[in-house]
């Protein structure tokens, strides 16, 4: 196990398992020099071959993250400055992520740090856990959550999140499907690390065509996708179907074993 700390931003490492903590007091907001740090972290996640699976968690039981640093905003910090390479958060626009991330949302979850936690691709969330996108009534454009929010609950629903900033509980993010699991506050972060040793011990090499496939079809019709996929156009499916982890999975189905994955 490893521990680093990097200004506001600690991280974890066991394994193939990479843990994440956003601490910076007293609500985890982000400003801009931070965005550059989590943008690092995640960056060198999808570069390290032996990680397989990042948690994104927060400090504390009060706020997950209540999204952009306003007080550092009006001290100077440009709403259109330089977030780093993966944009707001790390994540938001991070080329090439082809790993799962994991949210494990603690507290207060509104505005950008409710479109960080969209960004990734399972959410866990604490009972105690709320959720709002209140960008409405200062003046601005919850960006991100615009554009992912109606492509993933009902239309109406998520234009009454918009346009109202409303705040809604666990029960109704489950409800949309927008979380995958409440669990108790002190469980939280336990059932975290249970759900990423799950994807630790899967197909590296699917798990990168799932995400490639996933995000490169939002924009493209089905037929196109689906003749990329099997025309082997995806550089992940590509990689995935010449490798030796397809030909044991095959294997060990036939041998009724569990496969042993080596991404390659």
């Amino acid at each position: 196990m490893k521990d680093v700390t990097t200004g506001p931003i600690k991280t974890r490492r066991e394994g193939g398992i990479l843990e994440v903590t956003l601490d910076r007091p007293k609500a985890n907001a982000i400003d801009l020099a931070t965005s550059r740090i989590m943008g690092d972290v995640f960056a060198g996640f999808r570069d390290d071959d032996a990680l397989r699976v990042a948690i994104l968690r927060a400090e504390g039981d009060k706020f997950f993250c209540p999204g952009w640093d306003l007080k550092a905003a009006a001290e100077g910090d440009a709403v259109d400055g330089d977030y780093g390479v993966g944009g707001f958060g790390g994540l938001q626009e991070l080329p090439d992520l082809n790993k799962p991330v994991i949210a494990a949302v603690n507290g207060i979850c509104c505005g950008g740090g409710l479109e960080l936690a969209l960004s990734c691709d399972l959410i866990l969330a604490s009972e105690t856990a709320s959720f709002a996108l209140p960008e409405i009534r200062s003046g601005t454009v919850a960006d991100a959550a615009s554009i992912k929010l109606p492509k993933r609950i009902p239309y109406h629903v998520a234009m009454d999140l918009l346009l109202t900033g409303r705040w809604f509980d666990v029960h109704e993010a489950r409800q949309w499907g927008l979380i995958r699991e409440i669990c108790a506050p002190d469980q939280l972060l336990d059932k975290a690390w249970e759900l990423a040793r799950l994807l630790e011990s899967g197909p590296p090499l699917v798990y990168a065509a799932i995400k490639e496939v996933v995000r490169e079809a939002e924009a493209m019709r089905f037929q196109e996708a689906l003749d990329r996929i099997t025309g082997r156009k995806f550089p992940t499916v590509d990689r995935l179907y010449g490798s030796e982890d397809l030909k044991e999975g095959q294997i060990a189905f036939t041998e009724k074993r569990d496969p042993v994955w080596r991404g390659r």
